[in-house]
């Protein structure tokens, strides 16, 4: 365990390469077929930029003395909801019938910031109380809590680090909101998830297309750092060993 914690760095690093190069391939392969969603947007269809991360994830959970059999990636995802049948999850760890990690994560790039912060922040509010729900109302684990945690990589340009101006045409926003930049928003988001517990923890990452590529990384709050969210999923699946 201690190895991994050592070298998280250095393996955050690699997931982070792995993002900018995966999302530069797609962009370049989609780009010399001509195909319709060609640039910007054909690395976001493309998939597979977030795998790093989750193999990160999975060894994460192997160092916490779970075996692979159990964790599922790809395949297999889909879980119980409240106000929908099943939501697919980005890794899942299920023993003995029993759900013990669900983990969402997610990105943005820009140059386009303001459309896509609402529908990320809607899609994860709207996961949380969807299988909060479903546990509350006894579609599984019999009353003990999973560990459900929340990932999300920002790229690190102009447009998301530019303050935002609010609209307040009848109340006033929290103050906290006045003036913040997407990146500040998604901080502020992603620390009030945990905070009002609709996820058991959270870590926000950002990055640029330039010196991601090399897997350069920033971690703008320390409470929201790689390194709990990894002590809390370790803590958290030792318990079902």
């Amino acid at each position: 365990m201690s190895k991994l914690i050592d070298n998280l760095e250095n393996h955050i690093s690699d997931a982070i390469s792995h993002y900018w190069q995966t999302r530069k391939s797609q962009r370049e392969r989609q780009k010399n077929r001509g195909v319709a969603d060609a640039g910007l947007r054909g690395a976001v269809t493309g998939g597979a930029q977030m795998d790093g991360f989750i193999d990160l994830f999975t060894k994460t959970i192997i160092i916490a003395g779970m075996d692979e059999e159990f964790i599922f990636r790809k395949k297999r995802l889909e879980l119980p909801g409240f106000f929908r049948p099943t939501k697919e999850w980005d890794l899942v760890v299920v023993k003995n019938n029993h759900l013990i990690t669900a983990i969402e994560a997610k990105s943005q790039v820009g140059p386009s910031f303001g459309n896509n912060f609402n529908n990320r922040t809607e899609e994860a509010m709207g996961s949380a109380l969807d299988i909060w729900t479903a546990f509350r109302e006894g579609a599984f684990n019999g009353g003990v809590q999973p560990f459900i945690g929340y990932f999300f990589m920002l790229d690190d340009c102009d447009a998301s680090n530019r303050p935002v101006k609010v609209r307040e045409p009848h109340f006033k926003v929290f103050q906290e909101f006045v003036g913040a930049s997407y990146k500040k928003r998604y901080e502020l988001f992603c620390r009030k998830l945990v905070l009002e517990r609709h996820y058991t923890a959270a870590s926000f990452i950002t990055s640029n297309s330039e010196t991601g590529l090399s897997g350069f990384f920033k971690e703008p709050a320390p409470d929201l750092s790689f390194l709990l969210f990894a002590k809390s999923l370790i803590s958290h699946v030792g318990a079902f060993i």
